[in-house]
């Protein structure tokens, strides 16, 4: 019995890195709209919500651009209301449920401060499209960096319960952190073509910013070398992805050939 095998072209690997970046700005921007009208205090209310605006605005260009490499007369909305939760490529720890608001953060300063060295990389990639809108985001990417840096610091070096929180959240999201450095042939592919970066190639300065935040925050940084969850890039999700799809798509999977008037 022959085993078919897929040939994977930089058309299929460029469409397929743009989806997992979008994937991963889209949920996170869905998990931090959840706080709208729920903020701590207004200002967070609003900021929160703005981060999430950006995310989504990521998204819908990194989807148009894949749509537009795919070239198979998909709509971006097809990508992202009429796929199921295998067919996402997203980190889980953007899935996850958004928790108190000292998890919002920690995962917000772990995600900002990957995204910062990653758009700071792809800044430069062979592709003018791509790397200028990296280059736009990252202006973006800084702004959620500082902004979750410094309620690390508030919470962190704050109250007895502020510290407990936060502390908490990054001990338990910490197992997901190592996925954002996972690589596959299609990061070597594009690697090889000048159209994606080295992540682990970034993996120490990561390391070494977050350290020291959270030991300026008087956190204890959790075990950079226990288990670490992965599976995301491939389709394998926790269960809360489905959850959070089954809300997001329902009104478009419902009404599906529904235009604006």
């Amino acid at each position: 019995m022959r085993t078919q095998t897929t040939t994977l072209t930089k058309k299929k690997a460029l469409f397929e890195y743009l989806i997992r970046l979008a994937d991963d700005r889209l949920i996170l921007g869905h998990r931090l709209s959840e706080w709208c009208g729920h903020g701590p205090i207004l200002e967070e209310d609003i900021a929160l919500a703005n981060i999430a605006l950006d995310y989504i605005g990521h998204a819908a260009s990194l989807y148009e651009y894949a749509v537009e490499i795919e070239n198979k007369n998909r709509h971006r909305d097809d990508l992202v209301y009429f796929r199921n939760d295998v067919e996402y490529r997203n980190l889980k720890l953007v899935e996850l449920p958004k928790g108190d608001f000292g998890f919002t953060i920690a995962r917000q300063f772990l995600f900002s401060a990957f995204s910062f060295f990653l758009y700071g990389k792809l800044a430069d990639v062979g592709d003018e499209q791509f790397s200028g809108m990296a280059k736009k985001h990252l202006k973006e990417v800084k702004y959620h960096l500082r902004h979750a840096r410094e309620w690390v610091f508030r919470l962190g070096d704050g109250t007895e319960e502020s510290h407990q929180r936060i502390q908490n959240a990054f001990n338990e999201i910490w197992t997901y952190t190592d996925e954002f450095f996972y690589t596959d042939e299609v990061d070597d592919l594009l690697q090889d073509e000048g159209l994606a970066v080295h992540k682990k190639g970034f993996k120490n300065d990561w390391k070494q910013l977050v350290t020291g935040v959270l030991e300026q925050a008087t956190l204890n940084v959790p075990d950079f070398d226990q288990f670490m969850a992965s599976g995301g890039r491939k389709g394998f999700h926790t269960e809360q992805l489905g959850h959070l799809l089954a809300e997001m798509q329902h009104l478009r999977r419902s009404y599906p050939n529904a235009r604006w008037e």
